[in-house]
């Protein structure tokens, strides 16, 4: 049977449109089924606890699960990979965190390229770390630490989570702000480090507060001053290193990241769920318990600040001669 040319060129036209008449319906629905998260390190972790923080809240949110995967390797870097190569659909989605920043720098081959690829949804929350010592430091105080530091150069061993992981980027630009000189000792997380620094193995780490406050509070560590530009209310008495050290502030924090093309619609249903859930009072008290904030941002603003960090940071690597293993 022949189909009129008429015809034929309606039917074939009006099927190259219905996806894209579709979208708007798939954007109203969505989600109508599971969404991943990706995780680009390890269960129990603050980067895993952040995730596991903004999968409930989008769960509760859209009555739909958003389901946690852990993807850990080369340094979160396996598990960027696999959303910028996931379908821009708005159903697998990446736990952003500075890493992403510092390894634009720090990696020399990636195959992606984390700006281009990767669409910023929402920001979460923000989180200081915290620079300790083992209490046979004589110091108990950031300028007390530093004189002793130029005092003794090379004798402190500062241990870090990581080459490349936030804290010992929090460590090296205080190393560099200060010039003082300390021998870096990088564990394969953070736990190990904290092991060591409390046997007295090493002798300074900067770390998560999440993961040392408990330590802080029995008397175990000195904490000496917080990596945010203020105070942390988890740690209200500790100053932040920034009244001693001018200009230095290097605040962890966590976003919401989706593979390039992801519809827009549903990017900005995402980013107002995401708003909604972190001004919360009862989500709010939950980011305190494990020494965070809500950090809610405009899309702009947050677009901003990933560039503006992949500059910082990529500055630091460079000047601290910082390689991926």
């Amino acid at each position: 049977m022949q189909i009129p040319r008429r015809k034929f060129l309606h039917f074939t036209f009006g099927a190259a449109v219905m996806p894209l008449a579709l979208r708007p319906a798939m954007a109203d629905t969505y989600p109508d089924h599971p969404v991943r998260i990706i995780v680009g390190y390890a269960a129990g972790g603050p980067t895993d606890i952040a995730g596991r923080l903004v999968s409930e809240i989008l769960s509760k949110r859209f009555g739909q699960q958003f389901a946690v995967e852990d993807k850990p390797g080369a340094g979160s870097n396996l598990g960027t990979e696999l959303v910028v190569n996931s379908p821009p659909d708005g159903y697998t989605l990446l736990l952003v965190t500075q890493s992403n920043a510092i390894n634009a720098t720090l990696y020399r081959n990636l195959n992606y390229d984390f700006m281009r690829d990767i669409t910023p949804v929402a920001s979460l929350l923000h989180a200081p770390s915290v620079l300790v010592v083992n209490p046979s430091v004589p110091a108990k105080t950031i300028p007390e630490l530093i004189a002793y530091a130029k005092a003794n150069p090379g004798r402190l061993n500062m241990g870090t989570a990581g080459i490349g992981s936030p804290p010992q980027l929090y460590g090296e630009l205080f190393k560099m702000m200060t010039e003082i000189n300390m021998t870096t000792v990088n564990y394969r997380g953070g736990e190990p480090g904290l092991v060591d620094l409390l046997a007295g193995q090493i002798q300074v780490m900067v770390e998560g507060i999440t993961s040392s406050i408990g330590y802080i509070r029995g008397g175990k560590l000195r904490a000496l001053g917080v990596t945010s530009g203020e105070r942390a209310d988890a740690l209200p008495d500790v100053p932040a290193i920034g009244e001693f050290v001018p200009g230095y502030d290097a605040d962890g924090w966590f976003g919401l990241g989706a593979p390039t093309g992801t519809p827009a619609t549903i990017v900005e249903t995402l980013r107002k769920a995401v708003n909604a859930g972190i001004a919360d009072p009862a989500v709010q008290a939950r980011f305190a318990d494990i020494g965070a904030a809500a950090m809610p941002t405009t899309l702009d603003e947050f677009k901003k600040l990933i560039a503006d960090e992949t500059d910082k940071w990529g500055k630091v690597v460079r000047t601290a001669g910082l390689k991926a293993e």
